[in-house]
């Protein structure tokens, strides 16, 4: 009597890096899963059986796990329902050797094997392995020489004047041509495109110009994706119009990164106005700016960008204001009552600069990730997922880098609470930036909660926020280090005023650090892998001495709830 071979579940996964031809009727996508199916067929009398569903990634890079059709296979490997994948080539599954590793190893532990059709060896094997990280190695190496090959084909293009493509700026449209690489004015645009400019001329504030703007009812520029996706033609925001004036195509050049070069396009500006425009905009970047005309909210550097916008844990705004040291002007966010109602050890007193910038990198972290997951809008949209995610990259790098009124236009409110910090960010705002209707917005992208802590210093703190990657006190460390060898020379009978003299400090600096060896073995851990609470100091625990009590010094010294500890 012959046993049967067990069933192996398999998984046909499928991928094409570019959107065309997709729209056919047995497209590249259907190939790989005939050839893929006709392969399960041939191993049937290995128990091999085809699964019903397809895990397809159409217009989509190899050079990211970040797939739905991936996703969704691995979510079911680790269901346990698949137990080999089957791809025409390897490099439909990934083009990265890192990736590839983190599949293989999540393939293992889900006891899941996989097979290329058109590459006869499989990772169930340690050859197949090998020969599995040779190819994938040529192939990471293909896709990073033919992306210096795009990039550098980009380059010299731009450098001869040519429109590489992409959506149009405002007051041009693509050639009628397809087979030319250049752009034709707009006539109803660029009368836009001159009021703007006009408007500045005149105003020399953003903010004046974008009220106006709406005023007037000039609209960003409206346009249609060959999917049917309609983007723009909303009011401008202040941004926009910022990008807008310093936008040097519309003076006939181009821009690669930092070069310009002539362009093959008319310009819609003359350079006089141009040149004009472009010494008030620098002019306006070196003054001080705010909304009031209050002390408290102007500094020399600029605005505080987030007044009226922050309270504390206790519901209590946190306020604007300075002081001066050693001839230096310092800023600061407190809470109210600590200027109405004078001391208050529950109040906040917080570096403004600092506070500042977490909360620009704590919002541009939260929109790249919402961007580079395709969760920005409320209704997926993969085809304007990339303009999207070039859009939010380019926002999330400007904030970071010091843009006052762009964080108080985002920011709606925000509360520090327990260790965590709550956002609310403006809508409206938000979608003018990505080019994007408010309705198109997921509402979740507008909520931010993040850990916020801070090492205070009396009612003065340093801020810590995001997930805190660790950080050994060097300080601590020395201080441990030399506990055990003071101990160790105790413990051998040597007397304390010996290792006091040979050290140099005095018998109470020895005996109160040398108690750092009864630590618990957890703490001593956390200490050396700089996961101790922010707050705790050598001088903090010499203060008094170490319970014995394990329990105790986690208690005493904050660290409940740890890793180890109760």
């Amino acid at each position: 009597m012959t046993m049967s071979k067990p069933r192996i579940r398999c998984a046909v996964y499928t991928r094409k890096s570019s959107e065309e031809g997709l729209d056919q009727d047995f497209n590249s996508l259907d190939a790989q899963h005939e050839a893929c199916t006709a392969y399960i067929a041939s191993q049937r009398h290995e128990g091999w059986v085809a699964g019903k569903a397809r895990y397809d990634d159409g217009g989509i890079s190899g050079g990211t796990l970040d797939r739905p059709g991936v996703q969704r296979l691995l979510d079911d490997i680790d269901a346990g329902l698949v137990q080999m994948v089957v791809v025409y080539k390897i490099d439909r599954l990934t083009r990265s050797l890192a990736d590839f590793a983190k599949l293989v190893e999540r393939f293992d532990a889900a006891g899941c094997s996989f097979v290329s059709v058109t590459q006869a060896f499989n990772t169930a094997s340690s050859m197949g392995r090998l020969t599995l990280n040779v190819l994938l190695s040529f192939a990471q190496f293909e896709r990073e020489v033919t992306a210096e090959r795009i990039r550098d084909k980009i380059a010299a293009s731009k450098k001869k004047g040519l429109w590489m493509g992409g959506v149009p700026p405002l007051g041009y449209d693509p050639h009628p041509d397809p087979k030319t690489r250049g752009l034709v004015v707009n006539a109803l645009e660029a009368e836009t495109v001159r009021a703007i400019f006009q408007l500045y001329d005149e105003l020399s504030c953003l903010n004046a110009v974008m009220r106006k703007a709406n005023e007037l009812g000039l609209r960003s520029k409206l346009h249609r994706f060959k999917s049917g996706r309609v983007q723009g033609d909303n009011p401008f925001s202040r941004g926009q119009i910022y990008a807008l004036l310093r936008n040097p195509i519309y003076i006939g050049k181009i821009r690669h990164k930092a070069k310009v070069w002539d362009g093959q396009h008319d310009a819609i500006i003359d350079i006089e106005l141009w040149d004009r425009i472009q010494d008030k905009l620098q002019a306006a970047s070196a003054r001080p700016r705010s909304r009031s005309g209050s002390e408290n909210s102007r500094t020399r550097n600029g605005t505080a960008p987030l007044t009226g916008k922050l309270r504390d844990e206790t519901g209590d705004r946190l306020t604007p204001t300075h002081t001066r040291r050693h001839g230096r002007r310092l800023r600061y966010y407190i809470s109210n009552r600590l200027i109405s109602g004078g001391t208050d050890p529950s109040g906040w007193r917080l570096p403004a600069g600092q506070l500042e910038r977490a909360i620009a990198d704590i919002i541009a972290k939260h929109i790249d990730k919402h961007a580079r997951g395709h969760q920005i809008l409320a209704k997926s949209d993969l085809l304007a997922g990339g303009a999207i995610r070039d859009k939010a990259s380019g926002l999330a790098v400007q904030l970071p880098t010091g843009a006052p009124d762009l964080i108080r236009e985002l920011l709606v409110e925000g509360k520090i609470d327990q260790g965590r910090i709550k956002l609310g960010l403006n809508g409206v705002e938000l979608a003018n930036e990505l080019s994007l209707k408010p309705e198109e917005i997921d509402a979740t992208v507008l909520r931010i909660e993040a850990p916020f802590a801070l090492r205070r210093r009396g009612v003065e703190g340093k801020i810590v926020v995001g997930d805190r990657k660790p950080e050994p006190d060097q300080t601590l460390l020395r201080a441990l280090a030399r506990a055990y060898a003071w101990t160790k020379d105790l413990r051998s009978g040597k007397p304390l005023t010996d290792i006091a003299t040979a050290t140099s400090h005095s018998e109470s600096y020895v005996r109160t650090r040398a108690q750092l060896a009864f630590l618990s073995p957890e703490i001593q851990k956390e200490i050396l892998e700089g996961r101790q609470p922010l707050d705790l100091t050598l001088e903090r625990i010499v203060r008094k001495p170490i319970p014995l009590d394990w329990d105790a010094q986690a208690k005493l010294y904050g660290f409940v709830g740890c890793s180890g500890h109760p």
